[in-house]
């Protein structure tokens, strides 16, 4: 069909489609995220209500829960509990890297 019958026949159906430039579109999920990269983003309009429609290359990528602990974290708070490294870096895994609440478990135990 000629795209601009086709944008004349939405218009009457009170149908409005606008593109959207972007470079990439994430979809954010508990455990992944689905990345489309060099996207087509068309925003339509149905009688108020608004939708998107996304065409491109995807790819999912795993959300690291692990939270990145370094070595300044680990001496910070040993300096404040008196706790060895290992206990340390325990408790920072248990509170996901957490200084303050480390410090406080570690402080009570």
């Amino acid at each position: 069909m000629n795209p601009r019958k086709m944008q004349q026949m939405m218009k009457r159906m009170g149908i409005a489609q606008v593109e959207v430039p972007a470079n990439e579109v994430i979809i954010k999920q508990d455990d992944k995220e689905i990345v489309i990269s060099d996207p087509q983003v068309s925003k339509v309009n149905m009688m108020g209500q608004e939708t998107f429609q996304v065409v491109g290359t995807i790819n999912e990528r795993a959300i690291s829960t692990t939270p990145e602990i370094n070595e300044d974290d680990i001496k910070t708070v040993m300096e404040q509990t008196g706790a060895d490294k290992e206990k340390v870096k325990e408790v920072l895994e248990e509170t996901k890297g957490d200084l303050a609440e480390a410090i406080i478990k570690l402080k009570e135990e």
